[in-house]
């Protein structure tokens, strides 16, 4: 993945299963991320979206895990922030007058598919609760 969002949001959902049943402020784990609390919020408005996690406003709300840790993995994870191919597209559109550079996008995409589908595997595999016991 070409940015940080898959790091930031494993960060989150993992102060999330730490805190079990607490509300979580924002601000708490921006200080855990070293990061803006803005963005914690926005990423937390995307894990919610995708069912992640449950907010609560007002002085006592903050967000908790939307499921137990054992029941999220971290292929979910991966598809809630995937924005881009796994390893990127060329820049420059390839001269279709070239034996490789009339196919080689097709190719490219046959190789992306299959090296995806082997990553999601690997992350299905990893619950929030497996990676999360890691830190006890």
């Amino acid at each position: 993945m070409n940015n940080g969002r898959f790091a930031i949001s494993v960060h989150i959902l993992t102060l999330l299963a730490d805190a079990k049943e607490e509300w979580v402020p924002s601000e708490y784990l921006a200080g855990s991320i070293n990061i803006n609390p803005v963005l914690v919020r926005k990423e937390l408005g995307n894990l919610r979206e995708h069912g992640l996690v449950i907010s609560k406003e007002g002085k006592s709300g903050g967000n908790r895990l939307a499921r137990t840790p054992e029941q999220i993995f971290m292929s979910d994870v991966y598809k809630a922030v995937k924005q881009k191919d796994l390893l990127g597209k060329s820049i420059n559109a390839p001269n279709p007058q070239c034996d490789v550079g009339k196919e080689i996008n097709k190719h490219l995409d046959s190789l992306y598919n299959e090296a995806e589908q082997a990553l999601l595997q690997s992350l299905e595999r990893k619950s929030l609760s497996d990676f999360h016991k890691q830190f006890s």
